[in-house]
């Protein structure tokens, strides 16, 4: 079955620059992707007694933006190089935007989302833009891939994946992780920092440790044990010293993402992301 891949738009610059992205990414994969615009209709909120219906004014006029912003989006996806591996589809829908990725997923059985870090109206001072955030948070059904603003393609050569061998790994759990090193042949630098000065793993991370290495064969990776040091700062360290691609990290089922972005090994990465950062969910 072909990749499906779900590309949120809110029709700007950023959103169309995480569209190409992603057809770069998965040039040599067969995939469908849809593309997602949710809107929204003036003077109603989305939990408003109140739904505005089909056939009224307000409601008509903003399905029509939506539509027409689709069509001209489509227009400027049109002017990549044709590739006959992909297929679009495009979704416009009167939703808040995690309810009607949330629908798209259910009935388009998504894999993945790729999307940008800041929409029209995002502050750079903020962590991510609000709507990644609150993707990351609220979808747990399939990864997420974030990327900055401006940012061209590379080919992943080098893919961070920060860990503390807290968690047992699953297969499943890290498998984009794997396509995409597979896909370019990419190394996997498995990065953990030593919080405890001792050197040490203990008897669990061990075990953690070495699933990690078996799910990991067939695949290029090298594990690095870190000195001490603040966690953010080691991993932007460690990804601007070796001119990483890509940082992927596990999203812990018990943490929902206002925790993990106050979370250190994400906090800073996420104030000004240099490079796409996949978000793997272990739910």
């Amino acid at each position: 079955m072909d990749k499906r891949v779900l590309l949120p738009t809110d029709y700007s610059k950023n959103a169309l620059n995480a569209i190409r992205y992603a057809l770069e990414l998965y040039k040599n994969v067969r995939c469908d992707f849809y593309i997602l615009n949710a809107f929204h209709v003036s003077g109603y909120t989305l939990d408003s007694m109140r739904v505005p219906e089909t056939g009224e004014p307000y409601y008509e006029a903003a399905k029509q933006e939506s539509e027409e912003g689709m069509e001209k989006l489509m227009q400027m996806v049109k002017l990549h190089p044709q590739n006959d591996k992909h297929e679009f589809h495009t979704v416009t829908t009167f939703n808040s935007l995690t309810g009607a990725i949330r629908n798209v997923i259910d009935k388009k059985d998504i894999d993945i989302i790729v999307m940008g870090t800041k929409g029209i109206t995002e502050s750079k001072a903020r962590i991510f833009g609000t709507n990644t955030v609150n993707v990351m948070e609220q979808i747990k059904e399939c990864p997420v891939i974030a990327v900055p603003n401006n940012y061209v393609f590379e080919t992943p050569k080098e893919i961070v994946f920060p860990t503390d061998y807290k968690t047992a790994f699953k297969k499943k759990k890290i498998g984009d992780l794997i396509e995409i090193s597979k896909l370019y042949d990419a190394k996997i630098n498995i990065v953990h920092i030593d919080k405890d000065k001792d050197g040490k793993l203990s008897r669990k991370e061990k075990i953690n440790k070495e699933l990690l290495q078996e799910i990991l064969q067939g695949t290029d990776y090298e594990m690095h044990f870190l000195p001490a040091d603040k966690i953010s700062r080691g991993i932007n360290k460690f990804t601007e010293d070796q001119g990483c691609d890509m940082v992927a990290f596990l999203n812990k089922k018990h943490l929902f993402f206002g925790s993990i972005l106050s979370n250190p090994l994400v906090k800073e990465i996420g104030y000004d992301p240099q490079v796409p950062i996949l978000e793997l969910n272990d739910n």
